[in-house]
């Protein structure tokens, strides 16, 4: 297959890696002079002369709309993975003219997210408390963090979009959600404009009680995801890779770039365990609808 990467930086350098390395023709949208594939400078060149069956959107959020659109003029019709979240606000939606538009929930692709599946299906979920954490200066080494997209809210930064990894995952395991109350803000230290830390409290289809934690501020790395259901207990740990259950710790090895890579096969595939279009607008909508409830102290129903 021949994958067009839109964007060339961290997150883009990773997907083309990863899409050479499974022997498909790679090349990239990109003034990045490092870039150690075919280089095209416009959507039009691209297409044109690449003729790519499938692109990977990994611009700025505040660009995706506008790199689909490019795309899109240019004539490409192939199908579409766009990094998370989808778009910068809800109500945007993407242009006609591609095939089908996924959305990079690369977490959805984790072990840990099989087995927490497996063993909740068909069980009534009482509780789920979600978090992750970890200091914004840590995330680029070697970059100023208060110059990277993730400290300008006008670009898509702030932990609700940076880390809506948790809103996808609590929603695919529980429900679309169906009312939230939030709180967020700038409450550390960081000199950055976008919000470091959300929390917020929601009901889904499945889940009465609901809580999603999200910070740049965790002097660690956390990521954990507790999940009370009938006659269960169970705390999934991503950092560790492990599992707590009432019968013991299952431990999952996962590399940094499997889940991205189990993605890039779906991908490439049949597109089995992508995120959907709806399914990540349904997010933007939370995500909106988080900011609401926390400008206003009320709660906010889908």
């Amino acid at each position: 297959m021949r994958v067009l990467v839109v964007g060339y930086g961290s997150i883009g350098a990773r997907h083309a890696r990863l899409l050479a390395g499974l022997d498909h023709d790679t090349a990239c949208l990109t003034r990045n002079q490092d870039c150690p594939f075919p280089v095209f400078a416009s959507a039009r060149e691209a297409v044109t002369g690449f003729a790519p069956e499938a692109a990977v959107i990994a611009t700025a959020t505040a660009e995706h709309q506008r790199s689909l659109a490019d795309l899109a003029q240019a004539g490409f019709l192939g199908r579409v993975l766009v990094e998370k979240p989808l778009f910068h606000c809800s109500g945007l939606t993407p242009p006609p003219g591609p095939g089908p538009v996924f959305v990079g929930y690369n977490l959805r692709f984790h072990p840990l997210v099989a087995r927490l599946a497996e063993l909740l299906a068909g069980r009534r979920i009482v509780s789920i408390q979600a978090y992750v954490g970890q200091h914004l200066s840590t995330w680029r080494p070697g970059r100023d963090f208060r110059q990277c997209y993730s400290a300008h809210r006008d670009q898509g930064g702030g932990v609700l979009r940076d880390l809506s990894h948790e809103l996808d995952l609590v929603q695919l395991l529980a429900g679309p959600w169906a009312r939230v109350a939030a709180v967020l803000g700038t409450f550390g230290d960081l000199g950055i404009e976008s919000e470091d830390t959300a929390c917020l409290l929601l009901e889904t289809a499945r889940c009465p009680a609901a809580t999603i934690q999200l910070n740049y501020l965790d002097p660690g790395a956390r990521r954990e995801l507790l999940v009370l259901a009938q006659g269960l207990s169970l705390k999934a740990d991503f950092v560790a890779g492990t599992l707590e259950t009432p019968e013991g710790v299952e431990r999952f090895a996962a590399e940094r770039d499997t889940t991205y890579l189990a993605q890039a096969r779906a991908f490439a595939g049949d597109c089995a365990g992508l995120c959907t279009l709806g399914e990540a607008e349904q997010t933007l909508a939370l995500i909106d609808a988080a900011e609401q409830a926390a400008r206003n102290g009320r709660w906010v129903r889908a």
